[in-house]
Formats: C-alpha cells, structure tokens, sequence
C-alpha cells in the first residue's frame, strides 16, 4: 500500500532512453492508479500516446488520452485545461496523470515557457492530492533542459532507480529565472499604439495583417480576440497605453504588446478564475487558451507579452 498521504502532492521526472524504458516508467504507473481506483490521465505527444495505448490494450479505455502536442501546443494552457481541469472533474479524490510537455520537436522559442509550466505545476497543485509524472527523453532532449528537470522536480526516475532531486527549488524562482527578454521585433514590424480609443483601429489593423498573412477566418478571429484582451489589460492594469507590433516569422503570425504594468502573480493565466469573482486574470487565460505559444517578460518598469498563431489551421 502506498505510504504517500492523500493530500500530498507529488510530481516526479522520468528519465528514459528508450520505448522499452519508457513503457517500464509509464505502463506500472497508470495501472497501480486504476488498482487504487485513482482517475487517471495521460497527456503525452502522439506517438508515446500511441505506444502507451497498445500496452495497456483493454485498460486504456479506463484512461482519459490526450495529444500533448495538441493540448499542450502552448505550454500556458497546460495547467489549467489539462492538469486542473482533470483534477477539477474529480473532487474529493486523488489524481494521477502523466504529462510531457518538452519533446524533441519544441523550438527554443517555446523552451521557457515550457520550463515555466513545470516550475508553476508545484505552485499550482500544492496540497492537492494529484501525482503528475513528467517523462524526459535523455537520448534526443538538449541536455540543459535535462538539467532543468532536475530543478523542477523534487523525484527523479530512471531506468533503475527513485531518488530526491537536490536541485529541485523554489517553483517561483525558478520560473522567474525564465522570464526573459525578448528579442527586438523586427524593423519591418507593423506598429500601432494601442489605447482607451484606438480599441476598434487595433482589431481591424490585427484583422488585415491576419488576412493577408493567410490565416483561417477562424484563427483571425482568435487573434484578434487575443489582442483585445491583452490592449484591454494595458489600458486597465498597463498605464493606459501600450505599443502593439505584429510581424510573420516562417509559418507564425507574431504580435507582442509592452505596455508599463507588471505582472506579479507567475500563476496568472494559468489558474481558473471562479465566475464569482474580480476579472482579474480572465484575459490572459483566454490569450493562453486562443494562442499557439505565449511569452511573457515582466519587470517593475514594463511588460511585453508575444503571442504565436500558426498561419495554417
């Protein structure tokens, strides 16, 4: 019988090398849940959700399965519509899921972000009674962002053995070690201020670039929803102002709107706001929701928050 408490909180990292490790690490670990009658889910990249499914033959149906790569495109609307919204459905019991937000195909554009969520996941579920294991592929990952694992988990597994992470740190800090800069848009950037009355020329100026950088009418229509949210909280929490700079990068639609507010909470955009209380919150947990990838550099002076939409549905 386990000896971990009911309302204790653990999430640890899965080092693996292999299928073979892989399915060792993963296939035990859901079926010890459905013993214990534990809700399980699974959010992994497509092929290891693939693999997963064939071992477990039968039980799956047992397991809610998700595409990561899908679910979890923009690493922001992990905690809240894969981890929470699990752990949400099933109140007054312990969970166990198993989430892999960082494969080999991420670009180093989404890594802190990504970097971000596994920090936050501590925040967001202490107390909570949830397990959540994260694998890592040690064979085609960069190895700083194995490292990294080492700092966001406080278990580590692998192929032979349990042990305590004494890397792991605080979640805030470390995902504040990931609030980056980011870089310069670029000179060609289309610009436009954005303020209390500029609100209808900015969906309309987001709304042609969109068009004419060939996204769906409905990817326009996120976009454009997405910026209105972040120009709304420029004007209420950002100074009243903010510049909005919007450009193509290869198959991205980019938008980044800095503004003079400073965002306090790491969790905001990432924890569901109850419909009882302040907005507060709301906008940027749309934005994660409506975007591909979301980047957030905050300081005391100034943030610039950068969204991605792909250009193809």
């Amino acid at each position: 019988m386990s000896t971990v408490s009911v309302q204790e909180f653990v999430h640890p990292a899965l080092l693996y090398r292999s299928d073979e490790e892989y399915l060792a690490g993963t296939v035990p670990f859901i079926r010890d849940g459905l013993a214990a009658g534990e809700p399980v889910a699974v959010a992994v990249p497509g092929a290891n959700l693939r693999l997963i499914a064939d071992a477990l033959g039968a039980d799956a149906e047992q397991v809610l399965l998700k595409d990561m790569t899908v679910a979890g495109r923009n690493p922001g609307r992990i905690i809240p519509t894969v981890l929470l919204a699990f752990a949400n459905a099933h109140p007054g019991r312990r969970v166990r899921l198993i989430g892999e937000p960082i494969w080999a195909g991420r670009s180093e554009d989404e890594y802190p972000a990504c970097a971000q969520h596994e920090a936050l996941i501590n925040a967001a579920f202490n107390g909570r009674p949830a397990t959540i294991l994260c694998p890592y592929n040690t064979e085609l990952l960069d190895p700083a962002w194995i490292a990294d694992a080492y700092k966001t988990h406080p278990v580590m597994l692998d192929a032979t053995r349990r042990f305590d992470s004494v890397h792991y740190d605080d979640p805030v800090a470390v995902a504040a070690g990931f609030n980056l800069p980011l870089p310069d848009p670029p000179a060609d950037a289309a610009t436009i201020t954005v303020d209390l009355y500029t609100l209808a020329a900015v969906r309309r100026f987001v709304a042609g670039h969109a068009h004419r950088a060939g996204l769906t009418t409905e990817r326009i229509t996120d976009l454009t929803i997405a910026v209105s949210e972040l120009a709304t909280n420029a004007i209420k929490y950002g100074g009243g102002t903010g510049e909005l700079a919007l450009w193509v990068h290869g198959d991205h639609l980019i938008c980044q709107l800095t503004d003079s507010g400073h965002l306090s909470d790491p969790l905001t955009g990432r924890i569901p706001v109850p419909a009882h209380a302040p907005n507060g919150g709301r906008g940027l947990l749309l934005v994660n929701q409506l975007c591909d990838l979301v980047r957030v550099h905050t300081t005391a002076v100034g943030t610039s928050t950068r969204i991605h939409l792909h250009r193809r549905a």
